[in-house]
């Protein structure tokens, strides 16, 4: 691992201060150690591994294979008494990584990728500050260094010690220039989006820089050459570990409990007196304590009143009739819902941040009706799963369906940890720390399912008179055998729609069925152009041999 060499001591005390000779401060300056034998060694095995498993492949097996090197990279570089090696994050994130990978191996979904990439980055973050408890922050920590990590092997590269003066210093500029090349990059970019002539002027010199290198590399291309320096980065990101300290400095000031504030008085025996004059009065406390009654008690009797509409009209024997618009009743009643929740969660947050949580005289009460305000929130919460629930009844699966289960399953869980707050006295820091684990193991539990199928094969049941076609086409191919084993319903289905961006259409059953036929050869065809196997997941092979009827 690198670090910066520490600065040269201050002049003596008691001397005046001489000139400096720009080369004396060229010496003072912070210096790049070097690399280390293993990070040597690991960064181009990684670069030609990271090109040789993505370069013109999709997500799959090479996700995980490239997840083990990471991972496989970070235990050779810790040492043996590394801090980070005790740290229970660290190997929870070991865990997802490989978990999440293997998930892209399994299904090669867009929720997998994302895990898995928030697995190494969570990764990557607590190796670089191993006393980091939050999962945000880590996440930060890690992409702070990872992009410093690129300059930082550019600066702590070094010309042979053998090489001539001429040689030296052409290596000297060669990497002065770094910095002005990359703000060129930028304003290129700019540039490109800005004027439509500069576009296409820039389009004509990269196709000529292109089929130059074609002809002096053959088998190199420009745009093989930028992913390969992409791999370089993406690898020096993950090896070589930059220390980041901001966001470790501040997560230290917080704690798990909330503390009695008895500073900023006038007096010297506190950590930070005040003896500035006063615009507060000693019945301050009392005031936020009415306030805070006040609004528990309103709101809590307006949420009743709510909560027993709810309970009578969803909870027992609802039966939408003809015409009701159950799509407008889900998406208008469960984001107004959710907010809702959000927003009480947030003014407990507020009234329980500070000495309120002390305020003897008036504490039970407020803790009691700030209880019964928090489990009305989970009565409203059951009320839009029941919503949520009449939906997948009436009309079918779908991602946003599954979205607000998850999303409710992590309500619950915030409400759980905000009685926590009340009761115990718990920091909001702390509750950012539960919250944060518990959504990622909810991105962990999303990145295990076959979503997809499972929407395929709930959607396509004989009860329902309408099916969106056009959706389940639009899926990945591991749907195709499920559509093609109920391909017969599609002709007795009453309603079939498709989306065509302008809104849904009705598709006859022969149209269905032709397009059902073509999605499935130009999938077969895909996939047998392309027989690596670094973007070939189980569920695709399994999917082939079932389209084909291998057994």
């Amino acid at each position: 691992m690198t670090d910066l060499a520490q600065p040269s001591a201050p002049w003596p005390a008691g001397q005046s201060a001489r000139p400096v000779s720009p080369a004396a401060i060229a010496a003072a300056a912070p210096v790049y150690a070097p690399l280390s034998m293993a990070q040597k060694l690991l960064l181009p095995l990684g670069a030609l591994l990271f090109d040789w498993l993505f370069w013109l492949e999709k997500g799959g097996p090479n996700m995980l294979v490239f997840t083990v090197f990471l991972v496989a990279a970070q235990l050779v570089l810790l040492p043996r008494v590394a801090a980070v090696r005790r740290s229970g994050y660290f190997w929870l994130m070991v865990g997802g990584s490989l978990f999440s990978g293997a998930m892209m191996a399994v299904y090669g979904s867009a929720v997998a990728a994302l895990a898995c990439l928030a697995s190494v980055l969570l990764l990557l973050g607590y190796v670089n500050q191993p006393h980091l408890k939050l999962l945000p922050y880590a996440l930060l920590t890690a992409l702070g260094s990872a992009a410093q990590a690129g300059p930082r092997v550019l600066l702590g590269l070094r010309a042979p010690r053998n090489a001539s003066g001429r040689v030296r210093r052409g290596w000297f500029y060669a990497r002065m220039l770094v910095v002005p090349l990359v703000v060129l990059g930028a304003f290129h970019i700019l540039f490109v989006l800005a004027n439509p002539r500069y576009e296409a002027l820039s389009r004509r010199v990269v196709a000529a820089v292109a089929d130059f290198l074609l002809w002096l590399l053959p088998e190199v291309s420009l745009a093989h050459l930028v992913f390969f320096t992409l791999g370089v980065l993406v690898t020096a990101g993950a090896v070589v570990m930059v220390p980041v300290y901001l966001l470790a400095d501040h997560e230290s000031r917080f704690g798990e409990f909330i503390r009695r504030q008895r500073d900023r008085v006038a007096s010297f025996a506190v950590r930070r007196p005040n003896f500035q004059h006063r615009t507060t009065r000693a019945l301050d406390l009392r005031k936020e304590f009415v306030a805070a009654a006040a609004v528990f008690g309103l709101v809590n009797a307006l949420l009743l009143v709510v909560n027993a509409i709810d309970v009578n009209w969803l909870w027992f024997g609802f039966v939408p009739k003809p015409g009701f618009d159950l799509t407008q009743f889900v998406h208008e009643g469960t984001y107004v819902l959710i907010f809702s929740i959000l927003l009480a969660m947030g003014i407990v947050l507020w009234f329980f941040r500070r000495n309120l949580n002390f305020y003897q005289p008036g504490l039970p009460w407020l803790r009691w009706g700030a209880t019964v305000w928090v489990l009305q929130n989970a009565v409203l919460a059951i009320s839009v799963g029941l919503r949520n629930y009449y939906y997948i009844l009436h009309c079918g699966l779908a991602y946003k369906r599954i979205g607000v289960c998850f999303f409710l399953l992590l309500v619950f869980f915030g409400l759980g940890t905000v009685l926590l707050k009340i009761w115990q006295r718990r920091s909001a820091y702390s509750l950012i720390r539960l919250n944060s684990l518990a959504a990622y193991a909810a991105l962990l539990l999303l990145a295990a399912g076959n979503w997809e199928v499972w929407i395929a094969s709930y959607n396509l049941q004989p009860r329902f008179r309408s099916i969106d076609i056009g959706f389940l086409l639009d899926m990945p191919g591991r749907v195709l055998p499920t559509l093609v084993s109920h391909r017969e319903l599609l002709n007795h289905t009453p309603q079939l729609t498709a989306d065509t961006g302008n809104g849904a259409v009705l598709l006859p059953a022969a149209d269905a069925q032709r397009r059902l036929d073509a999605a499935v050869a130009l999938w077969k065809h895909r996939y047998e152009a392309h027989p690596d196997w670094q973007g070939r997941t189980l569920s695709n092979w399994q999917t082939y041999k079932q389209l084909t009827g291998i057994q």
